[in-house]
């Protein structure tokens, strides 16, 4: 559970934005996202090799 403790004087617009930063960077969205549906292992591992392939290529056109 998130905790933002407002403080004396502060703008709520200022509190509201402290809490969205935090709950994206806890990543619950995406957790939700992802348990949403099952997907197999080898799925998972394929989609990762994918991922590094792309981000591999990408560095490798940055270095040329």
């Amino acid at each position: 559970m998130l905790i933002i403790p407002v403080k004396d004087g502060e703008n709520i617009d200022r509190a509201l934005k402290r809490f969205k930063r935090k709950f994206d960077r806890t990543g619950t969205m995406r957790q939700l996202r992802s348990r949403q549906q099952f997907t197999k292992p080898s799925v998972k591992r394929r989609k990762e090799v994918e991922k590094a392939k792309y981000i591999q290529t990408l560095r490798d056109q940055e270095e040329i």
